[in-house]
């Protein structure tokens, strides 16, 4: 129930339409029992059990409510009708009107309700998108991302199903229990009190046949999170599924998904099917039970006339459908509790990597990028040993060496994707852990080995960092990447939608598109992490031409696996084991005949 209380404060924004919902639900409830109770009248007109009456009688309490209506009823009979037949149109109509009524205000209710449980189903899925594009780096590589998409779409929609549907039981069901019961009350209260001691059995029954609930539930979202894992890995490595003939290992693989979910769904629907015909067949149990009761007082003992008996049974049958919604609230609970747990779980991460209070702006950039005894792991064994590096504003610096040696960990940490363990980085002598992570990112324009694009426009991945960027500065950053050359032969220009992943674009295409938005976002240090190291001669050609004209009158660190491309660097950092171990211009390097020296003699004869 702790969890359903986290979900609740998401509702506060939504108050009027819960309260509107409240009242018209109390509207509901009242005049679904008072149609149940107009069918005696009614009977009584039928059955001519009606008493002539001359006086009007007077109301006297609601203990004798009921006396009164028939009071009331023979009076206006003997006194307003000059027929049977139309004092029972009359009834009639005072039954339909009063079903019309109970009718339009649970529409009402349910009109209301819809916008507090969408409105909270929106808020919790926008919470959650905000956490994840602000959780760090490291998160994901912990988490599978079908387990994260599972979480943002189907948790959320079973919260929907069973936390926000309860918001419309706790009120309404309850309330058509309450006045049922007080209206049974009147008519008898012999019975009343036999029907209420007859209830708590079927209460613990019902609690007892939902008690795994939870558990099988948790099994279930657990292995629907693996199974769209699987499918979003599957989607995509297709090419390599393909590539080495894996697609019998993978269906295997996804198999065993879907059969352990089946497993687990079938026990979970048996467990849940249990629910209806069990809460149903209690509730005829004790209609049985009431009619041999009921039928007693009416035929022995006379303290209650027939009519009045019929009236209290349909009275007792109305509170089968609330009483059974209501067993069926607690089995939504316990389902609404494993997910909304799931979804809290992301909620509740604790962001590592975030602005710490007192956080300044950076200003432009202006001297220089110092790297002092930095120590980092990303589990236990150190990727950065005692490392130390100056990058002065303008310079190009290169930071080369074999695969593990530490190489795209200084551009993580440079961006605070990850947080150092020990040692400072810092931009113009302020420690960037000082800094606002915006302002710090603005100074800074990254390139990667993966070009990373989105599903939309050309215009709108070039333009990422800026929403607003007219076309003519959206097509010059495209000609200084060397890709305005394809794009304007592009069916709809820059306005082309280039596919999931630009999987429209070929390998160098993407890679120019990617230089294009570094261009645009025009930072005054550039991030290059082996950008051109999977691309083919020719490509690489082009996009080193184009990477050359962005590190113009920029601060760069490039990442390379080419040694090749950086030969023009004002300084080369070789890394071994995460450590310095030789550093200088390209020239320098090779005459001191160390491990650059080997690497560049490895590349020259592959």
């Amino acid at each position: 129930m702790n969890y359903f209380k986290e979900i609740l404060r998401y509702a506060k924004p939504y108050k009027t339409s819960g309260i509107l919902n409240i009242t018209f639900n109390i509207l509901f409830a009242l005049f679904g029992a008072l149609s149940f109770v107009s069918l005696i009248p009614m009977l009584d007109v039928l059955f001519d059990k009606t008493q002539a009456i001359t006086e009007e009688p007077v109301w006297t309490g609601i203990q004798n409510g009921m006396d009164y209506i028939k009071g009331y009823l023979g009076y206006y009979v003997t006194t307003q009708t000059e027929s049977k037949e139309q004092a029972l149109i009359v009834v009639i109509a005072l039954v339909l009107s009063l079903f019309f009524l109970k009718n339009l205000f649970g529409y009402l209710g349910m009109y209301f309700i819809a916008y507090l449980r969408n409105g909270v189903l929106k808020d919790i899925r926008d919470d959650l998108y905000a956490k994840i594009i602000n959780l760090p780096i490291s998160y994901f590589s912990e988490k599978r991302k079908g387990d994260v998409i599972a979480r943002t779409s189907a948790d959320v929609l079973q919260i929907q199903h069973s936390f926000l549907s309860i918001l419309e039981l706790i009120i309404k069901e309850p309330l058509n229990i309450i006045f049922t019961l007080i209206l049974m009350i009147i008519l008898s209260p012999q019975l009343t009190i036999f029907m209420i001691l007859f209830l708590p059995v079927s209460g613990v029954l019902i609690s007892r046949l939902g008690k795994k609930l939870k558990n099988r539930s948790s099994q279930v979202q657990r292995e629907q999170g693996y199974f769209l894992s699987l499918l979003e890995e599957t989607l995509s490595g297709l090419k390599v599924i393909k590539g080495f003939n894996a697609e019998e290992r993978l269906q295997e693989t996804f198999e065993s998904s879907t059969q352990r979910m089946n497993r687990y769904a079938i026990k979970l629907n048996h467990r849940k099917g249990l629910a209806s015909p069990v809460s149903e067949f209690l509730g005829i149990l004790m209609i049985g039970v009431l009619l041999w009761f009921g039928g007693r007082l009416v035929l022995t003992e006379e303290s209650i006339d027939p009519t009045t008996f019929i009236g209290f049974m349909a009275l007792a049958y109305n509170i089968l459908t609330p009483a059974k919604a209501l067993s069926k609230a607690s089995y939504q609970v316990k389902e609404g509790n494993a997910a909304a747990q799931r979804v809290l779980e992301i909620l509740h991460t604790k962001n590592e990597i975030e602005d710490k209070e007192g956080a300044v702006e950076m200003s432009a950039f202006a001297k220089a990028i110092q790297l002092k005894n930095v120590t980092f792991s990303y589990v236990d064994e150190p990727v950065l040993k005692d490392f130390s590096l100056d990058i002065p504003k303008g310079s190009t610096v290169a930071l080369v060496g074999q695969s593990g040696s530490g190489k795209s960990t200084i551009a993580n940490l440079l961006t605070r994707f990850y947080d150092i363990e020990n040692g400072t980085i810092s931009i113009d002598e302020h420690n960037i852990k000082d800094v606002s992570l915006k302002s710090l990112r603005d100074q800074m324009a990254l390139v990667t080995q993966d070009s990373i694009l989105f599903n939309d426009t050309v215009a709108a991945n070039v333009a990422l960092s800026d929403k607003n960027a007219s076309e003519e500065s959206i097509i010059e950053a495209l000609k200084i990447a060397n890709a305005w050359e394809f794009v304007k032969d592009l069916p709809k220009g820059i306005h082309t939608n280039i596919g999931d992943s630009g999987g429209k674009l070929s390998g160098g295409q993407k890679q120019r598109l990617s230089i294009a938005r570094a261009v645009l976002k025009n930072a005054p240090i550039l991030i290059l992490d082996e950008a051109t190291s999977a691309l083919d001669t020719e490509s690489e050609r082009l996009v080193q031409d184009a990477l050359e004209r962005v590190m113009k009158n920029r601060t760069s660190v490039v990442i390379a696996h080419r040694l090749s491309t950086i030969q023009n660097a004002d300084h080369i950092v070789v890394m071994k084991k995460g450590q310095i171990v030789e550093q200088g211009t390209h020239d320098e390097l090779l005459s001191k005949n160390g491990l650059y020296h080997t690497l560049v003699e490895m590349q020259s004869l592959g």
